[in-house]
């Protein structure tokens, strides 16, 4: 007889963002005079920079022709976007990634998800918390989360990490680590980010409890203060315990073409299996690689001309950043994030709800 999987039954409600999307609408049905200030899903509004057009138009052109047609693209990713990524994101950072450590994907948001396929279902989680909902929506669906406590609004397996004003909304190192952690930062929601002596504790305690990191890096562009890491691999002995993944969505507007990466460095053993060739082999058999056109788009992120743009997109966004922290720095409100991320979290007054 059919069964299916009741780890689904443990979620409550729906996916955040579209719960939120749900509630818009109604809202503009019943009140169509009303003008509406979206602050929730951080979709971008910019359209896309010349040079990534150039190179969409270019590479649609391509397909046209014999000689120049493309099918299936590789797995893993084209050679072109993987050496042009290890060599602007992480070799001018002075990161030892290659990129054939690089897997290109159609976003972080799938990576974040599809990557707790690795392990065992008897693995122990930890989260920020608050938390970016894919973290644990994914381990719940896979069965690993425990049983869902309504009046906690948490499940029982998951170890939350508290993200408060009182540390500066970074979580302390655990009593215990976990045995995959997520680690968010810049972070959303609460736009908050980790120095990098921080970041390198959380490293050292990782290697030591052979604890494994998910660092999701989708924002690193917008970091603005110096001694702010943009990657993981700058601290010491990270490729022998994290897993970072990127986005090109907010970093160059690709929210509707689809494109980011994560990086699964070979040093990545864990208890004599590699989990570069777990990736590797988890991607090629469920996944038939981003669009040749995008791949191109995204290659063009890192010509001169398009890094220009990129930096006009980022800062165009933070000064919308700035503009709503400056205007709210009047009233009584608390605010925190709004310098190295286009986040800012605030205490709501009077205990408001959403």
């Amino acid at each position: 007889m059919l069964k299916i999987n009741t780890n689904f039954q443990k979620l409550p409600g729906s996916y955040l963002f579209s719960a939120i999307a749900k509630k818009i609408e109604n809202y503009k049905n019943a009140n169509p005079d009303k003008d509406i200030i979206r602050l929730g899903i951080g979709d971008v509004t910019r359209p896309l920079t010349k040079s990534i057009i150039d190179a969409l138009h270019t590479s649609v052109d391509e397909m046209a022709h014999e000689e120049t047609f493309r099918g299936y693209a590789p797995d893993l990713g084209y050679s072109f976007l993987r050496e042009a990524i290890a060599k602007n994101d992480f070799e001018k950072r002075g990161c030892d990634i290659s990129a054939d450590e690089i897997f290109i994907s159609d976003g972080a948001k799938c990576d974040s998800g599809n990557i707790q396929e690795l392990f065992s279902l008897d693995n122990t989680v930890g989260v920020c918390d608050p938390v970016y909902p894919v973290y644990v929506d994914s381990n719940v669906m896979a069965g690993r989360a425990g049983d869902y406590i309504a009046d906690l609004s948490k499940f029982s397996n998951i170890t939350y990490m508290l993200c408060s004003a009182e540390n500066n909304f970074a979580p302390n190192l655990p009593e215990v680590m976990p045995d995959i952690i997520y680690l968010c930062f810049p972070n959303n929601p609460t736009g908050a980010t980790m120095k990098k002596s921080e970041l390198q504790k959380w490293v050292d305690a990782a290697n030591a409890s052979k604890s494994v990191i998910i660092y999701d890096a989708a924002y690193e562009a917008y970091i603005r203060e110096d001694d702010v890491p943009h990657s993981i691999y700058e601290c010491g002995g990270a490729k022998t315990c994290a897993i970072e993944l990127r986005s090109f969505s907010k970093t160059a507007g690709f929210t509707g073409l689809r494109l980011g990466y994560a990086v699964v460095p070979k040093d990545l053993i864990m208890y004599g299996c590699s989990l570069h060739d777990m990736w590797a082999r988890r991607h090629g058999t469920k996944y038939n690689g981003a669009p040749y056109i995008v791949q191109r788009a995204g290659e063009a992120v890192y010509s001169a001309q398009g890094q220009e743009e990129v930096k006009g997109l980022v800062n165009y966004y933070m000064q919308n950043c700035d503009t709503i922290l400056n205007g709210l720095k009047d009233t009584n409100l608390k605010l925190f994030g709004g310098i190295n991320a286009p986040y800012i979290w605030l205490k709501t007054p009077d205990n408001m709800t959403g």
